[in-house]
């Protein structure tokens, strides 16, 4: 009781006390990730974007869809049996910035790729209430008459290679002809192009094939999204345990 005594009437002595025990407790926590070449296990069948699917990111943060959508399927039952296997940290480790999200006008997008076909999102991007009548989302119809600007995507990489996204200079140089190649399965870049991003979804996404247009890189986008870890082979007690 004396030495509760100590701590209890000496407001200085307490506030020391606290703060040493915190700095131990911080580096406890924060000298392992000194020495630890990464936190996050990679998991087979993640890779970085392709340059159309990364231009369709870009687009998904300018138009704020992850201010109604999330993505990232939190490990709880209900959860799981709605959006499927819950989120790994590898799925986001070429992310910047992620975007979990902490709320969900929408539903979570973690697992939307393959979920609907193109189709689908083309006539949800143009009216959203033509195939969802309840949803309040916005329409973005101008999505698909808006041709996509790619002439500066190798420098999109160059930016994400910087942050630690492994894009090789091959990729970088490449970036431009990629996003030709990934809407024209006719190309002559195609098995070039499916070296370098495997699992890539190569075709006419928007369904004009005049133009290579924004629709068609958010398309691909999010038809991506969750596509890219097998599941069905993936043993989560193994990897993290």
């Amino acid at each position: 009781m004396i030495k509760h005594e100590i701590f209890e009437k000496n407001s200085i002595i307490l506030v020391i006390g606290v703060l040493i025990v915190v700095s131990i407790g911080g580096l406890v926590e924060i000298a392992p990730l000194f020495y630890l070449e990464s936190t996050i296990e990679k998991v087979k069948g993640m890779r970085p974007y392709s340059p159309l699917e990364l231009a369709g990111r870009n687009i998904y943060i300018r138009e704020g869809c992850y201010n109604c959508h999330s993505q990232m399927v939190r490990p709880l039952r209900d959860e799981v049996e709605r959006y499927g296997h819950y989120s790994l940290a590898a799925e986001s480790m070429y992310d910047h910035p992620f975007q979990w999200g902490s709320k969900r006008t929408g539903p979570d997008l973690a697992r939307l790729g393959g979920k609907y076909s193109d189709e689908w999102h083309r006539a949800h991007m143009i009216d959203p209430r033509a195939v969802v009548p309840e949803s309040v989302m916005p329409g973005y119809p101008f999505l698909a008459d808006t041709e996509l600007d790619y002439k500066y995507i190798a420098d999109d990489l160059k930016a994400n290679a910087i942050v630690g996204v492994p894009y090789t200079d091959e990729m970088i140089a490449n970036a431009v002809i990629d996003v030709q190649a990934q809407v024209d399965p006719d190309s002559d870049y195609y098995d070039d192009f499916m070296a370098r991003y495997p699992k890539a979804q190569v075709r006419d996404f928007d369904g004009n094939p005049e133009i290579i247009s924004e629709l068609d890189a958010l398309t691909a986008y999010m038809q991506v999204l969750g596509t890219l870890v097998d599941f069905s082979v993936y043993n989560a007690e193994e990897n993290y345990r």
